[in-house]
């Protein structure tokens, strides 16, 4: 696997994709944005269990390149941002469990890509904005994925007031899971991975689109869906050997892989 603004790193079952363009503030450029969807497709068909998304430079992401937006068509804006929905639901569609490592700050669609990940770990020196309200363009498609994690009036100051937040206000409004010493970043996110992918891998993959095919469902859709597919995963060999040890008091031995989902 070969990437011009990315750089991938495997160790043993975790894979790291690093935004690698710090001298233009790793901005979500559409060749950035194709290649980054690329990525995460790429390492979906590996047997790694965890993904950690995370940056080079003094910032982590900041968001859409305005060079793509200048002077632009409607169809050629259109395009821009169907690449960036593809993206984020790629990320949201690996079997892999997606931990977002933020050093620094996230604005915009940096935000919108920390908000997508399935869990974040962010230092207590990170920020977190949309400022989209400060200017002439709001944050539209980043306010989707931060209004999926946070509560609406909180979303709202966000995208309104276009002011940044703390990475500790982050962990309080639910944006990341917690907020960390800045020394204690890359152990915190790698603890929390770690006990994110413990068990079966497809089980976990199954889980994973489970969830974010219900959680956006009326209650009585979300019990049809989930139903059907905890079903379905009950009569799967790792559900059953994970039954099996449960009883016979010993521990599971998980052999079904995630990939192919």
């Amino acid at each position: 696997m070969s990437y011009q603004h990315l750089l991938v790193e495997v160790d043993g079952p975790f894979t790291t994709i690093t935004l690698n363009r710090p001298e233009k503030r790793n901005a979500l450029a559409l060749d950035v944005m194709v290649e980054l969807t690329r990525a995460f497709r790429d390492v979906a068909e590996t047997d790694a269990t965890g993904v950690i998304l995370a940056a080079a430079g003094p910032v982590f992401s900041a968001g859409h390149n305005f060079g793509d937006m200048a002077d632009t068509s409607l169809d050629d804006a259109r395009h821009l941002f169907d690449v960036c929905t593809e993206m984020m639901d790629t990320v949201q569609a690996v079997p892999q469990v997606v931990i977002a490592r933020v050093h620094a700050l996230a604005t915009a669609a940096g935000c919108q890509l920390v908000a997508t990940c399935d869990l974040a770990i962010a230092a207590e020196s990170a920020s977190f904005a949309i400022p989209g309200g400060k200017g002439g363009l709001f944050c539209h498609t980043p306010l989707v994925a931060v209004a999926r994690n946070i509560s609406r009036k909180r979303a709202m100051e966000m995208a309104l007031t276009g002011d940044p937040i703390t990475a500790a206000t982050a962990a309080e409004w639910g944006l990341i899971n917690r907020a960390v010493p800045d020394t204690e970043l890359t152990s915190a996110t790698l603890e929390l991975l770690g006990r994110a992918t413990r068990g079966s891998a497809r089980s976990k993959a199954l889980g994973k689109r489970g969830f974010y095919g219900q959680v956006g469902l009326d209650q009585p859709l979300a019990y049809e869906r989930a139903a059907a597919m905890m079903s379905q995963a009950a009569v799967s060999s790792d559900a059953q050997e994970g039954i099996a040890a449960f009883l016979e008091k010993r521990e599971p031995h998980y052999t079904e892989r995630a990939r192919g989902l």
